[in-house]
């Protein structure tokens, strides 16, 4: 998830769904909003269900999504959403550690999880006629889990090994931690979503058993199965294996709305790497918080027209026509739960320099401020959207997860509908507005990860990190 914010460019919630119609209640169950492609219910404990039939193939995706992530934690327990995503699967007394996994693959499926920022979902892909099983084994765990002291332990160890392989033996996500840490003094977006190796030596199985009774509760899930199904069908069984599941009491999150930059950041930082890799984030609201929602479509626009496949800006300027850079791209996040980045990334060529491709990128920028995109360019990024959404159709665990997504964050999934719409009616006066209110030195974070020698990683694990502020 640590690049998740360079890859969003247009992999944008689509619009593939029209005509929402209100439902009537059914015994316990609410019929909240139902289409052709995407019917809901909640339980009346609270658990809300959403279901994409696709009947192209003989399979179905299986999804469920807590509110609880990285973002959520405080100091001293960071990576706990992580830690516990792993215990997850430590069992419970009608299913043992390991048979969970063991059941779906001796039924042909395949399963795993993942903990973002805003969410941890555990997912399966299996034959649909196994939906079942999925769902009673999701079932039992959302509210029986066994958190063991021994295996807890010997989890823990599988955590910090790795957290060594993936970020502190990793020169480009080692420099993509600091440099979240530096750009966020108070959003909980500048913690590590592994967690700090130190809070991760401390971190204790209560840690766990507390996170775990605070969120994972029906009333705090998700449930998205998307693929051969009927959706009469999932309702029901939904109502057979979650519907008696006590809800709990969710605490509502304080806010921790970043504090205004007040000037320039930059730091440095040096580890054993083979090139230089240059991060630039300005700070943005998204979605959730823009001051009006097309600021955010135009962000989202602003990123195609500077990184937006091989005519984009970037691309032309810095990479084939400058040979500036050897790779450089640009990155937005319209879907978070907070005020995030505007990123811009690259890796100076050969012949070039990190302080010459990060002239490049600022003039980039600038150009943007001064004049506002042609007609055609963004005729372009419009068309690139257009075909991202045909050809992103095809991934019924990617629909299914944008599904999970926007419910998770609290913005409805609904809102996926509007996002076609609202992207063709972004301006060029809107994405020079943008850039002119948004991408300013003032708000500006710039990490430079400076190479050590390769050789020089045996001798010193620690990186070194100089902060500055302007």
């Amino acid at each position: 998830m640590r690049f998740n914010a360079f890859i969003t460019g247009f992999t944008g919630l689509l619009l593939l769904l029209q005509g929402c119609q209100q439902g009537v209640r059914q015994d316990n169950l609410q019929i909240e909003n139902a289409d052709a492609a995407v019917q809901t219910r909640t339980l009346g404990n609270g658990m809300k269900i959403l279901v994409l039939e696709n009947h192209r193939a003989p399979v179905v995706v299986s999804q469920v999504w807590y509110k609880v992530g990285g973002s959520y934690e405080y100091d001293g327990i960071t990576g706990v959403s992580h830690a516990l995503e792993h215990m997850m699967f430590k069992g419970t007394d009608t299913y043992p550690a390991g048979q969970f996994s063991e059941i779906i693959a001796a039924n042909g499926g395949s399963e795993n999880a993942f903990t973002g920022k805003d969410y941890t979902a555990y997912f399966q892909r299996i034959a649909s006629d196994r939906l079942e099983l999925c769902l009673k084994l999701e079932a039992d765990r959302m509210r029986n889990l066994i958190l063991d002291e021994n295996e807890f332990k010997k989890e823990i160890e599988v955590i910090k090994e790795e957290r060594r392989m993936r970020t502190d033996d990793d020169p480009t996500a080692l420099a993509y931690e600091h440099f979240n840490a530096v750009a966020y003094l108070n959003s909980s977006y500048h913690q590590p979503i592994i967690g700090w190796m130190d809070d991760l030596d401390a971190m204790t199985i209560d840690d766990l058993a507390q996170w775990y009774k605070t969120w994972y509760a029906p009333n705090n899930a998700t449930l998205v199965v998307a693929g051969d199904v009927m959706a009469e069908n999932v309702f029901a069984l939904a109502e057979k294996y979650f519907a008696q599941l006590e809800p709990s009491v969710i605490p509502q999150l304080k806010s921790r709305t970043e504090v205004r930059q007040h000037g320039e950041r930059r730091l440095s930082i040096k580890a054993p790497a083979k090139v230089p890799y240059l991060m630039m984030g300005y700070k943005v609201p998204v979605l959730k918080t823009a001051a009006q929602p097309w600021e955010a479509y135009a962000l989202e626009v602003l990123a195609g027209v500077l990184d937006g496949g091989d005519g984009s800006r970037i691309t032309r300027h810095l990479v084939r026509g400058s040979e500036i850079a050897s790779q450089a791209g640009a990155g937005y996040d319209l879907y978070n739960r907070q005020s995030s980045l505007f990123l811009l990334e690259g890796t100076p060529a050969t012949n070039s320099t990190m302080e010459k491709l990060e002239a490049a990128m600022l003039t980039e920028v600038e150009k943007l401020r001064q004049q506002k995109p042609s007609d055609e360019e963004l005729a372009r990024v419009k068309a690139k959207v257009m075909s991202s959404a045909i050809y992103e159709q095809d991934s019924v665990f990617y629909q299914a997860m944008q599904l999970g997504i926007l419910e998770t964050i609290n913005l409805g999934w609904e809102i996926k509908q509007d996002y076609m719409k609202n992207i063709q009616a972004v301006t060029a006066d809107q994405v020079q507005a943008v850039a002119k209110k948004y991408l300013i030195r003032d708000t500006l974070t710039v990490a430079v990860l400076d190479p050590l020698p390769i050789e020089h990683q045996s001798k010193n694990k620690s990186a070194g990190v100089s902060v500055h502020g302007h």
